[in-house]
């Protein structure tokens, strides 16, 4: 087998499939996503090329910018909700009771398709007949907000059921990278009188490090290119207030059917997502790797 291994055709006949999946599905749309931003186009009619006029009006357009700004919002709050999840995989990992269901329970939303858990959201957030406004009023609330409806509060909204959605896929990842950690180590550190806290803050967290970088990683880049859940809720709207870029892209695409600026917004999301992504692995690369 090593024998075989070693030989560079075979290794090349191994890789080659997925390398031309990866070529005619990824690699090929996105340089034609590209390629389309140079054109004036209906995505049905003649094509006429005008250089780079879209990728030039889209840093004048205020919208695109404005949906940028959500992009990042998201992102940030999807990074900062893993320290949530961090949270509860340590207490699922210190051998409670009940920690396997519990897991079942977090794997719920991930069973769920993105526009089943919008119409649910939609429904929890209805200000007439809705739960949460129910629960508010029953407080002594009396004119709870119109989530979906506010400008003001309608993005934050719509972050909870993203974030909801998320929870046991993190949750999941740092549980089994909390178990992967060897017992002996924990029981060392009992012996030597450190407390649970100094044990999650001290050991185990650096110890699934490697893992955390990744999961952010995850998190920002998945929260930029965003689109259905949030598509399906508000349609991005009301006036633009929950639009993201992906959202945007596709209206301008399919809705207003400029398939040339469309595609030019497309384009500027992935250098966008691939800036942010680089930045990301130099702020968390470190030279160290903790061994075990």
């Amino acid at each position: 087998m090593d024998k075989v291994m070693s030989n560079k055709w075979v290794i090349t006949l191994y890789i080659l499939p997925a390398l031309l999946f990866i070529a005619v599905l990824i690699v090929i749309p996105l340089l034609l996503s590209g390629y389309f931003g140079l054109m004036d186009w209906d995505g049905i009619g003649a094509m006429e090329f005008i250089g780079l006029d879209n990728y030039i009006a889209a840093m004048e357009d205020s919208k695109f910018w404005e949906s940028t700004l959500h992009s990042f919002l998201l992102a940030v709050f999807s990074a900062l909700s893993l320290l949530i999840y961090l949270v509860v995989a340590l207490i699922l990992a210190s051998k409670i009771k009940g920690a396997n269901f519990l897991k079942k329970i977090y794997l719920i939303p991930m069973l769920l398709s993105s526009v089943a858990i919008a119409q649910l959201w939609i429904k929890v957030y209805n200000p007439s007949n809705g739960m949460l406004n129910s629960i508010l009023v029953s407080l002594g609330v009396e004119n709870p907000p119109a989530w979906l409806a506010d400008p003001n509060i309608v993005l934050y909204a719509i972050f909870i059921p993203i974030i909801w959605q998320y929870a046991g896929f993190y949750i999941l990842i740092y549980y089994a990278a909390l178990k992967n950690i060897p017992e002996s180590i924990i029981e060392a550190a009992k012996i030597d009188g450190a407390s649970p806290i100094q044990i999650a803050l001290k050991i185990k967290f650096p110890l699934i490090m490697t893992v955390f970088k990744v999961t952010i990683v995850l998190a920002i880049v998945g929260s930029l290119k965003y689109f259905d859940l949030i598509y399906v809720m508000t349609g991005g709207g009301p006036n633009g207030a929950s639009e993201v870029m992906a959202s945007y892209m596709y209206k301008l695409a399919f809705s207003s059917y400029d398939f040339g600026y469309g595609s030019a917004i497309g384009f500027l999301l992935l250098i966008i997502t691939l800036i942010v992504t680089y930045f990301i692995r130099k702020v968390t690369e470190t030279k160290d790797t903790i061994q075990y």
